[in-house]
């Protein structure tokens, strides 16, 4: 049997994508990987793989735009970390896809 891959088309806020892709980077993952994880999930619980409520968030009671700015911020902390140490960080090229370590002196080398 062979599986074919289809085009799905979402529309979402620029800044949550931006978030997104930072977090989804650091995870070594891309867009396209993390939503495939999710509807796997999601399929495989027959439902919605965490806890939506109109009153929490299902994260210790912080909002999810508490929870992305919390993350995004330990994220950028431990990138300056690394960049100050001389420790290469990893990224993801959108446009080509592809995911790079980027060296203290800003070349980059492609996984």
């Amino acid at each position: 049997m062979q599986i074919e891959d289809i085009r799905v088309t979402v529309r979402v806020n620029r800044e949550l994508k931006e978030r997104a892709e930072i977090l989804f980077s650091y995870l070594g993952l891309n867009m396209s990987n993390a939503i495939n994880i999710f509807l796997r999930k999601a399929v495989d619980e027959r439902g919605i793989p965490f806890p939506v409520k109109a009153d929490s968030s299902g994260f210790g009671g912080l909002s999810a735009g508490e929870v992305t700015s919390a993350f995004t911020l330990a994220v950028n902390q431990e990138i300056a970390q690394k960049q100050q140490k001389g420790l290469p960080v990893a990224r993801y090229d959108t446009a080509s896809g592809r995911a790079y370590l980027e060296n203290a002196d800003g070349t980059r080398e492609y996984v």
